[in-house]
Order: C-alpha cells, then structure tokens, then sequence
C-alpha cells in the first residue's frame, strides 16, 4: 500500500482512447481510479493508459459503475460511457464530473471525428512543422492526446482543493482540441527567449528553413544540436574553435548576426565532422557550449542517465515503461499495483469561488516552463508573485520592446505580481524567507544546485515554513550523470529520441522540430499537477513538500507506447492513409486519417475512388501508398482544405483543414466555444490573445485579467501586502539596493511606447 498525495480520492472513469491518460496521472498520485470499459483492449495505448486503474469489464452505466460512483469524488466520462453526467451532479453538488470528448460537449465540430493528425491540424501545430518549400510535417507518435490530458487533470485537481476545502463541486467539458491548443505548443502562449517575444506562427505563412535556431550537425558517429543563445555561449564556441578570424568581430555576439551568417554553420559542421557525439559533448560542456548527442528513444532509456533515476519501471507482468511523469518527495509517482487509503478532515469553511482564491505563491520561474506553471495557479486564482533581478533577469523578457514586455511575456505572466529583489544579499534573501512563512507555494526551475547556491535549499525552505509546497523542474532532473546539463528544450529533445522521430521519412537529415516548444508548456502543466495534488495532500497533514518534473522523462512518458512495444518514437504508421494532402490554393493542405477497412471503404466512396476498394487491408494500403496518395490528392487538389475535411467528416472520415495560427481565435469552433479572449495591456499597443478559460466550465470563475507585470511592477505593493513593511522601510531596501523596483529608464521607455503613433509590435 502506498501514501501519495491522493491517496483516499476516490475516481470512477470511463474513457477509451488517448485521454484514458487523464485518469492514469490521477492514480500515479495514488487516487483509487476504477475504469469501467464496454471491451477489453490490450493495445500498447491502453497498457499504457490504464496502469495502475482497477479495470472492469461491463457497462459503464450498469450497477457496478453506478455504486462505484455513490463513494466516489470525481466521475470523468466520455460519450459512449453513457453515464449521466448532468443527474449525478443533481444529486451530489459536490461531485466533480468530467466530459471528455474530441470537440466538447457543445460545438460546430461535435460531430467530428478526431485522431492526431486532426487535432495538429486544428490547433496550428501542423502548420509550424516541417521545412519551407515543403509539405507540412506530422508530429511524432501521439503529442496532440498527450499534451491535452494534463490541462484536464490541473482543472480537476483544482476543483477537488475547493471541495475538500468545503467548497462545491463543479462540471468540466473538456475538448482535446482545447487541451491540445493549450498543452503542446500554443501560438498564442509565451514562445522561447530566441524569438524575442514574437509569435513565430504570427510572422511566418510557410515553415522555417531548415535549421532555424537550433542547428544540427553531423559528427563521426551520428549527428549533435547545439544551441547558441547567449552571447557566453557563443564565446565559448568561438573560443572552442581556436578564436578564427573570421568570426572574431563583435557582431558575432549579436544572435540576429550569427543567424544571418553563410559561412559560420558550415564552419562549425567542419569542425565538429571527425569527433563523435560524446566527445563533442564532452568539450563543448567543457567551454560552456550547449551541445546535445541526437539520440534515439532506445540509446536514452538505455543510458546510464536513466538508470541512475529509475526512469523506467517493470510491471508484474514483465511489461517495461516509462516511471511517472514527476516525483514526490523523492518518490516516483509511477504505476501502483494497489493506491492507499486516507480520510480527509471535515470543514465547515466558505472558500473562495477561485479554486486557489487564498493562496500566495512565490514564482522564481524563467523562460516557459516556469511561466506556465506559475500563471495555471493565478489563472485559478491564487497570488502569484513573479521573483525578479535586473543582473539575472528572465530571458523571456527579451523583446522586439525595450522596456522587457511583448504579446509573449503578457501571454505567459498575466494574473502575476513583479517583485525585484537581491537575492544574493543576505538582507535579500531574508526578506524573501520572510516570504515564505507567508507563502503557500515556491516554483523554479533553474538549473539544479542554484536554489542551493542562493542559500534557499529545499531544507531551508521547509524549515522556514513547513506547510510550504515545493516545485521545481530541470531538464533532466536534478540527479543522475546528466543533471547539471544546460536545460533547453531543444537539447533534450535531441536527447530522447525525438528530434530524430520528427523528420520526413525519406529524408534523415530533414530535422523538422526547430521552431516548437514542446515540451515546456506541457511541462509546466505537470508542475502545476505536482503542486495541486500536494495542497490536497496538506489538507490532511498540514504539511507541505517537494515535486520535482524532468522534462526528459515528459517525452518518454508522452512515447510509453512505444517503449511498451520496443519500437523507435513515433513508430510509422499502422494503415494508410495517414498524411497530409495538398488542397486548391497557396500552401493548403488537408489532413486525413483512416483507421481500419470500414473507414477505408467511406473514403474511396466519397472521393469516387473505386479502384482502391481492393486495398481491403491495412497491409494492401501501406504497399499502395504511393498510389493512394496520388488519388487523393487528386481529389483534394481540386477543392479548398475546409471543403475536402467537411465531406469527408460527413462520409465519417477523419479529417481536417490545415489552420495557421492567425486563423484560429475567428475559427468557428473557438469562436463559439469562447475559447479565446482578448486582453488590453497597459504597456503593449497590441491585443494580447489568450485562453478564455482553464478547462471550460459554468462553476468557476473565469481567469482573472491581470495584465502580466513589468520588472519590479509591483515590488513596493507586493513587500507593502505580504510583510506589512510601511513607505520608510521600502524607501531604506530600494535605497539599499535589496529591493529593486521599477527602473526610470523602464517606465519611460513603457510610456514612449505607448505614446508613440506607430510603435514597434510583434508582427510589424
């Protein structure tokens, strides 16, 4: 028996499909989840989906379901479950009850069928993926479905803390379109500090050359990606090289210079050609270059990395997969063979209708990781005050603006406070201690040992509060050989495998996830996760705790499928077709999916194709897929990306029109669902675009609209709120330079900007 955060939570399920992973991270955190299925499945998927559930066999809505329902907190149900969402919540208004679906309960595509490919090409994802002058590229394996299921387990966490607190319970809809947009790559969302703030989506209609930003080379035994960001790194690149002449001129330090070279990729792909990856590796962490080993999905979960952090476990049944996706306490939250049990104490409170409407939080967050996990919590509610230093300050601020703000960094830190403080003075870091004994929550995620360096260590935190809740996230986690490694996404992705998965298949040196962000929203996502099921865990212990995310162990949780079944990430596909097909005008495309003879049949009746009846088998299709792919195209080539994916959802077809990002807030599904918002900014003359909600629901409050601060904004307000310190003290900590509020130059550049008749914007 085992004691994890939700442990005595008790959670009724009946999903087939992807989103089964919903309820798979709910009893990793140690909740009782039974899962009722019409039919048996033993697909790798499932495996995977199910580990650690009590599965039964049977109608989802006959009697067994139905007692398991009177105990439990949480029903979360698909459409072909037929449970009764809307009565269970008449009779328990503090149930918690989820619908899960493709495209929502209510919506013009609720009719549609979705896998994928159909989700990547409605949330834009498809359009930002591949080469220029080419076709656009399907993401590796599953991410669409991967990346949607944690932004439902955030809301439902958040909601299960008011219950417990008192509150009452509340009714989800959630689509995985929505969880897809929100989870994977949002183009909306904050982006990487390389693009300055811009929305890469925004600014370019075809797909980026290759090589953009990240540049891959190849090496003796395969191929590395470096990432030369910082102007640091870039010395010690230069340096590495033997200082040649050619680059020695400061320009060079400039990253829009580097990008702009001819000569200077080629140079470094011949210096790197005759040394293997972990040489190259080895010397280039030796001068403070980021460089990375491109890997595959088997060489990292064969590594001694991974070994050393148990990052993948071993079934009862000899089945091996990925371990959890975070750990608690130092515990892996990794499949259960039986959850624990737990009371939880009554309360009589009246809690705030915001889920985390009286809770303070202390954001030490950088770039996108620690944006996101950081602005889920205010978006529900809680005080969210983002920690800052003009000498170390966040590489999100980075902006086409020179007072630190864009669309990009308003998107990631609204519903924030900016405080500036010295933390390396010890006045500094005590003013912040006496945070803490305020604060519910600490996040960060800065490389592991430099909480440590700053004198606030895990230990010095607890013992500075015990009930305080811990979070951090590093690129591949803070032990194990490889922890101290530079945490771009960019490197891990190269490092487990899939970097190598997404490129097109008849062409290996055509690496195609440059521009993505993957997987820093989804990420963040699983530090807000941790952090929930650690305030519900407090409610009944009074203390606090520590959950720590890998973003390397996100992707290889994201790819257990093929880990189950032994086969590189993403795998190919199983039928065909399965791709993306050129429609009538400039660089239109339609994504259609088949998955089994019957569809197969639908689609050859709908494009006329008579011929390919004969492809009755999914092994016939993937022998034919040249010609099939011909036919089709000549059937798409002649309509519009909407048209094509309308006929073909009416034959029952998986499929969908290509979208790009500008595109999606007037696309009629989001549109009428109410998905997107527009936000003023008082420091920003542009909207800023941003989810209307968490997961859509009419029980809680909408986020608040707090425009996403500038550096030390808020800094005399925040120490003024939190520690009660009157106007003489805060003059006596800025005069000291332990505060640091908002700079002169800072707000006069702000109000030029927004005096100015033809500012500078992120697409002009």
């Amino acid at each position: 028996m085992s004691s994890r955060p939700l442990s005595g939570i008790r959670i009724v399920e009946s999903v087939q499909g992807p989103l089964a992973m919903i309820g798979r991270y709910l009893a990793d955190l140690g909740a009782a989840v039974d899962c009722f299925a019409t039919d048996a499945d033993a697909s790798a998927e499932a495996i995977v989906a199910n580990a650690g559930k009590r599965t039964h066999t049977g109608d989802p809505s006959g009697p067994s379901a139905a007692a398991a329902i009177e105990s439990a907190h949480i029903v979360i149900a698909d459409p072909a479950s037929g449970i009764d969402l809307a009565a269970l919540r008449r009779d328990r208004p503090a149930l918690i009850t989820m619908a899960v679906s493709d495209f929502g309960e209510d919506s013009p595509l609720a009719g549609w069928r979705a896998t994928g490919p159909v989700l990547h090409a409605l949330s834009a994802v498809l359009s930002r993926s591949g080469i220029r002058g080419r076709e656009p590229l399907l993401p590796p394996g599953d991410l669409a479905y991967q990346c949607a299921a944690p932004q439902a387990v955030f809301a439902l966490l958040g909601a299960l803390y008011r219950v417990l607190g008192g509150g009452d319970g509340a009714h989800f809809d959630f689509a995985a379109l929505d969880g897809a947009v929100q989870g994977l790559d949002p183009g909306f969302g904050i982006n990487g500090s390389a693009t300055m703030g811009k929305p890469v989506g925004l600014l370019l209609r075809d797909r980026p050359r290759a090589g953009f930003q990240y540049p891959i080379m190849r090496c003796a035994d395969g191929y590395v990606r470096i990432c030369l960001l910082a102007r640091r790194q870039w010395r010690g690149m230069f340096q590495w090289m033997g200082e040649p002449e050619q680059f020695a001129s400061p320009d060079f330090d400039r990253t829009s210079h580097r990008y702009a070279s001819a000569e200077l990729l080629p140079y470094i792909a011949g210096f790197f050609a005759d040394r293997c990856r972990i040489d190259l590796e080895r010397e280039g962490q030796q001068h403070g270059v980021p460089i990375a080993s491109v890997l595959t999905l088997g060489e990292f979960l064969d590594s001694d990395h991974a070994a050393a952090r148990d990052a993948v476990t071993t079934l009862d049944d000899g089945t091996r997969l990925p371990n959890g996706f975070l750990t608690i306490d130092g515990e892996r939250m990794g499949p259960l063979s039986a959850p624990g049990d737990a009371d939880f104490p009554a309360t009589t409170n009246a809690p705030p209708l915001a889920p985390f409407g009286d809770l303070k939080v202390l954001d030490l967050g950088v770039i996108v990781v620690g944006a996101e996990g950081a602005r889920l919590l205010g978006d529900f509610g809680a005080d969210v005050i983002k920690i800052e230093s003009g000498a170390f300050p966040d590489g999100s601020r980075q902006s086409y603006l020179e007072h630190g703000m864009s669309v990009s960094f308003a998107a990631g830190h609204r519903n924030k406070r900016s405080l500036g403080i010295d933390l390396r003075s010890d006045e500094g870091r005590a003013l912040f201690l006496d945070m803490v004994r305020q604060a519910d929550v600490v996040c960060s995620n800065f490389k592991p040992g430099t909480m440590e360096k700053l004198g606030l260590a895990e230990a010095v935190l607890r013992e500075a509060n015990p009930r305080i809740v811990v979070s951090e996230s590093s690129a591949f986690g803070d032990t194990g050989p490889w922890s101290g490694r530079m945490g771009y996404g960019p490197l891990v992705r190269a490092s487990t495998g899939l970097t190598l998965a997404w490129r097109y298949p008849e062409d290996p040196l055509s690496f195609s996830d440059s521009i993505t962000v993957y997987p820093d929203h989804v990420a963040g996502r699983i530090c807000a996760i941790g952090v929930a099921a650690l305030l519900i865990r407090r409610l009944r212990t009074g203390l606090g705790g520590v959950a720590k995310v890998a973003q390397s162990e996100v992707m290889i949780g994201h790819f257990a499928a093929d880990v189950v079944r032994g086969t590189p990430a993403g795998g190919a596909p199983i039928d065909w077709p399965w791709g993306v097909y050129r429609a009538a005008g400039d660089d239109e495309w339609c994504v259609i999916t088949v998955e089994g003879d019957a569809d197969w049949a639908k689609l050859c009746r709908a494009i006329g194709y008579d011929e390919g009846l004969a492809f009755d088998s999914a092994a016939k299709r993937l022998a034919a897929r040249a010609g099939i792919d011909a036919a089709i195209e000549a059937w798409t080539s002649g309509r519009s990306q909407h048209q094509a994916a309308a006929v073909l959802q009416a034959a029952g077809i998986a499929a969908a029109p290509m979208l790009r990002l500008a595109e999606l807030p007037d696309f009629p599904y989001f549109r009428e669902r109410g998905f997107y918002r527009v936000e003023d900014h008082p420091w920003l003359q542009e909207d800023v675009v941003g989810d209307a909600y968490v997961v859509r629901t009419a029980d809680l409050p909408a986020p608040p609209r707090r425009p996403a601060p500038l550096s030390g904004e808020q800094s005399a307000e925040v120490i003024a709120d939190w520690l009660g310190i009157d106007a003489a003290g805060i003059e006596r900590l800025n005069a000291g330079a332990v505060l640091e509020p908002l700079a002169d130059a800072t707000r006069r550049q702000a109000e030029a900007h927004m005096a100015s008749p033809d500012p500078v914007t992120a697409t002009g």
